[in-house]
């Protein structure tokens, strides 16, 4: 019993740990898994043509290709995205200011860097896709007793240590070291400067920010929490919408213990409205009324709800800031 506790205990933690909304422990998972799929990219998949004007085509390919398909796969499953897409159909953006532009899109654009950024780091790290790309490049008088009037050909077979000739094979680990040192030096380079500017935005952010430390860590809460139970009343919701109709066409519904406990204790769920679902969704800054915060469109929509107040209502929800 105690151990199947213990058991239970830890898998809570994990699954709290991975459902953690906050942004860095996000960003860390989304780095793992990048550099997970890095190493299995190297060991299963990563095979040099060992050919002049192939070579140098392939490691960027190797490197960039991912990188970006990364990258728009980090637009793709980005929130935010979607909500300038509405915000842009069902308000046109008149309302939103070059600098809430600026900052949203950078917001997209500051998360979908991380996996495509890592993917770079490690590349480069590990040498194997920049040696590839530029072994061919290589100057053979920098090789000290390389005979003179070997091309391009025969350089570029250097990655592929069992194609070098024999009498040359002895000076694949300095141009393999040579290449090592330029692309990770590349790489540590690209570290630095990724964390000045992470440090430099995090500076910015807390400098022009309207809330404090404290404010803006309920805020994300707020966020956290509004979504976890918005997507869980929704599906509850169109359950039970579903469950009425399907039970109008047939007369009766199967359902589980659970869905007949729900639909007892909320007897019917009401179709709501396009205006209102157009009202919680898009593009949403900071606003305060009477001096309280506003931390959501719903909380907006909720707020200016209770006044029963429609035309302040429809001018309050397209302004963004």
């Amino acid at each position: 019993m105690a151990a199947a506790a213990l058991v239970t205990e830890n898998f809570k933690f994990v699954s709290l740990f991975f459902k953690s909304k906050d942004v860095m422990i996000f960003n860390g998972l989304i780095a793992l898994g990048t550099v997970a799929s890095q190493t299995v990219y190297n060991v299963f998949a990563f095979g040099c043509p060992c050919s002049s004007g192939r070579n140098y085509l392939y490691g960027l390919a190797a490197i960039g290709v991912p990188a970006l398909a990364f990258f728009f796969i980090g637009i793709m499953l980005n929130k935010s995205t979607w909500d300038l897409v509405s915000e842009c159909r069902l308000r046109k953006c008149w309302k939103l200011s070059g600098a809430a532009a600026f900052a949203l899109v950078g917001t997209i654009i500051g998360r979908a860097v991380v996996a495509p950024l890592t993917w770079v780091v490690i590349s480069l790290l590990q040498g194997q896709a920049y040696t590839c790309a530029l072994s061919e490049f290589v100057d053979p008088s920098t090789l000290e007793g390389f005979p003179s009037g070997q091309g391009l050909e025969v350089m570029a077979k250097f990655p592929c240590q069992g194609s070098v000739p024999m009498e040359l094979q002895g000076f694949w680990a300095e141009i393999e070291r040579q290449l090592k040192y330029e692309s990770q030096l590349i790489g540590w380079l690209l570290v630095a400067g990724m964390s000045l500017m992470v440090f430099l935005m995090l500076c910015m952010k807390r400098c022009y920010s309207p809330l404090g430390y404290q404010q803006e860590d309920y805020w994300s809460q707020y966020r956290s929490n509004e979504k976890t139970l918005f997507q869980r009343t929704a599906t509850v919701h169109a359950r039970l919408l579903a469950a009425e109709n399907v039970k109008s066409f047939f007369g009766f519904v199967a359902l589980e213990k659970e869905e007949k406990e729900q639909l007892a204790e909320h007897q019917s769920a009401s179709p709501i409205c396009s205006t209102n679902w157009n009202r919680v969704t898009g593009v949403y800054l900071y606003r305060e009324k009477n001096g309280l915060p506003l931390y959501s469109r719903l909380n907006k929509w909720a707020t200016y709800s209770l006044e029963n107040n429609v035309e302040a209502m429809e001018k309050e929800m397209d302004t963004l800031s």
